[in-house]
């Protein structure tokens, strides 16, 4: 019998959707309309999905036909590519049961059911492969088109927290994002084995777009009880990481959410979704804004660089020895 966690709720969670297209096309009295549903998104549950957001579908169905080529290679060809490696914006590959997510919570739990492959620019990996052969400039091209969208996302975050529009634009001059694609294959869990365990990003923001007919995103909710979340058919799951609950002095929410297995009496289905981490540059100070500091409250964080943070993030998920995908593996002394 597949396992299947306790204290699921069979409802989905009333997450937001929010249209951006008058944020888009300029309209004053749209954007302030989209900044307080954000404002109000990221105070409650620190998820949103957004439509309008003018990404051309054929691109995405691109990446998720790409992606499921290079995931449908046999096991043996996909372990060359490894989780880091010398090549600047080279491919990271985390084989079936590598990560496991709620390690970030601190809890033990075996491997998680998927293997990811992730790309950034920030971020040290090895060679493309040669096959698929669109794999890296379609990847490329989607990782520009939400490069351009988290810029648009950010710019509302400033003014939700009543900073200028374009505060944190020079702290994403090279930003350390990356775009992740996820298969979750059909498969029997152990006992306490889930597809993605219970984590929260541990980034300034994440771009989800899962794929058709996925399900099993879930939100966990201050009372312990878990709900999924009814995807969009053509727009997008934003949530907040970490780093931004961080800088907000928890006042804006990074809530805890994993992907469940299927239910015990369905067939299992393969499952893909792809992720776009938004994340400052190496060097930017998390460091509590003032703004969330009114009348004595103290700040719950020590300032921090964004590189040593998600180091100490990526170790917990990973495991202590795990390569250092930020920076170049050094050279051998012999």
């Amino acid at each position: 019998m597949r396992n299947q966690p306790p204290n699921r709720v069979n409802q989905q969670a009333a997450v937001p959707v929010i249209d951006l297209e008058g944020l888009r096309a300029g309209d004053c009295d749209a954007t302030k309309t989209v900044v307080e549903q954000i404002s109000q998104a990221c105070q409650n549950t620190g998820f949103f999905q957004v439509s309008g957001h003018g990404i051309d579908n054929r691109l995405i169905e691109r990446v998720f036909a790409v992606s499921g080529e290079f995931f449908d290679l046999p096991r043996a060809t996909k372990n060359h590519i490894e989780q880091a490696g010398p090549v600047p914006g080279g491919l990271m590959y985390c084989p079936l049961m590598t990560e496991t997510l709620a390690g970030s919570l601190g809890e033990a739990a075996p491997g998680d059911l998927k293997e990811n492959l992730d790309f950034g620019p920030g971020f040290y990996g090895v060679d493309w492969p040669t096959e698929p052969t669109q794999l890296r400039s379609t990847w490329h091209e989607y990782y520009g088109a939400l490069s351009t969208l988290a810029g648009e996302l950010r710019r509302v975050f400033a003014l939700a927290i009543g900073l200028p529009e374009n505060y944190f634009e020079p702290l994403f001059d090279k930003h350390l994002s990356s775009l992740r694609v996820l298969n979750y294959p059909a498969s029997t869990p152990a006992p306490g084995q889930l597809r993605a365990g219970a984590h929260s990003d541990y980034g300034f923001l994440t771009i989800l777009r899962a794929g058709a007919g996925s399900s099993g995103l879930e939100i966990r909710h201050v009372n312990g009880a878990w709900t999924e979340i009814d995807c969009l058919a053509d727009g997008f799951v934003i949530n907040l990481g970490d780093a931004m609950m961080r800088w907000t002095n928890d006042h804006w929410q990074s809530s805890v959410h994993r992907v469940s297995n299927p239910p015990v009496d369905s067939q299992p289905r393969r499952r893909q979704s792809v992720a776009f981490f938004h994340n400052p540059n190496p060097q930017a100070i998390i460091d509590v804004f003032d703004a969330f500091c009114k009348a004595g409250e103290p700040k719950r964080y020590a300032p921090i660089s964004y590189h040593d943070y998600a180091l100490e993030k990526y170790r917990q998920t990973h495991g202590d020895e795990a390569p250092n995908p930020f920076s170049p593996p050094r050279a051998e002394v012999s």
